[in-house]
């Protein structure tokens, strides 16, 4: 039996797991003087941590740890850096029951979903960035006497911000291919959910990296964050949440001339057609309440052929009412609490706004009484509005609130689905193919599915149009990110 490799600073058990609550900088567990407390959403009189609350000066330490180690891994190769990566996947899953119950008492993901799905895609990110990366040609051709390549260069230092929903998996996607690519990251996580973080630092330290290459920091973003993005000593800025605190980043990176990439959510059309299968149609769209709807990529606003609307509503309802409101760790739950009692708060407003303005609310509405006054459990909710310029068609709510309109014709449903200032993604249901092929050109969104959902190729781009974000994710997409290109030229005939 090998030892566990979640060992080393101040740790407190959770769900049976010791997690570090310190920083991991330069290879070594760092506290911090003040601390800020994480709760589980599962029950919020559960005091998981007192957390170690990062300023400026544990910026600054992991930065300059980030700088000291980045010649070195960036000279290792691609080669040599995809071992470890290698390694670190490898460890990754070996370790998803141990991850899966942190991050389901830390952030109330589906404890099931989490091990039977989202975790493994944290291992697959490392293994498919490395591979990518020693796979990589340079592009190479003769012109003007010249013999010509474009090659790939580490760009330095990078400072990943993630969310707090899927904190690990999304922590990886941005993570492996920027130490693929040779960079060295300093990587703060949401202050909501910040433990399966620590534990992937965990994990790095295990599979060998070395110190410095990846850094973890934990802390408010308006205190740490803000020090890390504003960091001249930064090459590259990655960030994962909403538009506000991107327009905030954006201006520190601008100030310091830094590439910044940024996801931003959406507000993604569901779109279905009368000639569609309408029940698996109705049965995907119920589970776009899944995670309490807390997913980025979700189709919120359903768009449903007006002379297929009674059919598909009493579908949608049937499988809306099979939906189970529970602790995330039972495998018959299917909806989880929110991640916190503000963004239980913002999204019940939305709600209220919305029926105070007139919005026809045809199901839920309302706060669950499961747990009592400190639960965190949201009904189910479907909204007719008014108008498409409601506040909920318009806005990005984030939690299990969806919106239903229907439309006269293809036309139409173009319009409506790109009528908001968001473009992450799109659903649309058809049996027919030419029309498949119309809408997948006429949608403003940067990911596409028919007849499909949530169905990913880790080697295609993914990223928004529109406030949904700037910047593509994804296979060489991301590593050119993370990368200075570098034009060689050579003239004919030169010689040792």
């Amino acid at each position: 039996m090998t030892a566990s490799p979640f060992t080393g600073g101040t740790r407190v058990d959770v769900g049976g797991v010791p997690v570090s609550t310190d920083h991991y900088i330069g290879g070594e567990r760092i506290g911090s003087t003040f601390t800020f407390a994480d709760h589980s959403p599962l029950d919020w009189s559960v005091r998981l941590a007192d957390v170690s609350r990062g300023d400026a000066a544990i910026a600054d330490l992991a930065i300059t740890a980030a700088v000291a180690a980045f010649p070195a891994w960036a000279s290792l190769g691609a080669a040599g850096r995809a071992e470890v990566l290698h390694r670190l996947a490898d460890l990754i899953d070996h370790h998803v029951p141990s991850l899966a119950a942190v991050e389901c008492l830390d952030m109330a993901m589906l404890e099931e979903s989490l091990r039977l799905r989202v975790l493994a895609r944290g291992a697959r990110n490392f293994r498919a960035y490395a591979d990518l990366a020693v796979q990589y040609e340079e592009r190479s051709w003769s012109s003007n006497g010249t013999a010509n390549r474009v090659l790939r260069m580490p760009a330095g230092p990078t400072v990943v911000i993630t969310p707090w929903n899927a904190p690990f998996m999304l922590s990886t996607w941005k993570c492996a291919p920027a130490l693929a690519a040779g960079n060295t990251v300093v990587l703060k996580p949401a202050e909501w959910s910040p433990l399966s973080c620590s534990l992937l630092a965990d994990l790095a330290h295990e599979a060998g990296m070395p110190a410095g290459v990846l850094n973890v920091v934990q802390g408010i973003g308006e205190e740490v964050g803000a020090a890390l993005v504003a960091d001249p000593r930064v090459k590259r800025i990655s960030f994962t949440g909403s538009p506000e605190t991107a327009r905030h980043i954006g201006r520190a990176a601008a100030d310091n001339i830094v590439p910044f990439t940024a996801e931003l959510g959406g507000k993604g059309p569901f779109v279905v057609f009368a000639d569609a299968d309408l029940e698996a149609a109705a049965r995907k769209a119920a589970g776009q309440y899944d995670d309490s709807g807390q997913v980025c990529l979700a189709g919120t606003r359903l768009l449903v052929q007006e002379s297929v609307r009674d059919e598909f509503l009493s579908l949608f309802h049937g499988f809306a009412d099979q939906h189970v409101l529970g602790d995330s760790r039972e495998e018959a739950t299917t909806i989880s609490p929110m991640i916190h009692p503000e963004h239980l708060r913002r999204v019940s407003g939305f709600v209220e706004r919305a029926r105070d303005a007139g919005d026809n609310i045809l199901r839920g509405g309302e706060r669950s009484p499961l747990g009592g006054s400190d639960g965190l459990w949201y009904e189910p909710t479907l909204i007719q509005p008014r108008s498409n310029d409601s506040e909920v068609v318009q806005r990005e709510i984030f939690g299990p609130v969806l919106t239903f309109q229907t439309f006269s014709d293809e036309a139409d449903a173009i319009g409506l689905a790109n009528s908001t200032p968001y473009g992450l993604s799109a659903i649309v249901y058809t049996s027919s193919q030419s029309r498949a092929e119309r809408m997948g050109r006429a949608l403003r969104a940067g990911t596409i599915w028919t007849n499909c959902f949530l169905i990913r190729d880790l080697t295609a781009p993914f990223g928004g149009c529109g406030i949904s974000g700037i910047g593509r994710e994804g296979g060489d997409y991301a590593l050119d990110f993370y990368s200075d290109l570098k034009m060689f030229q050579v003239l004919d005939g030169t010689t040792e």
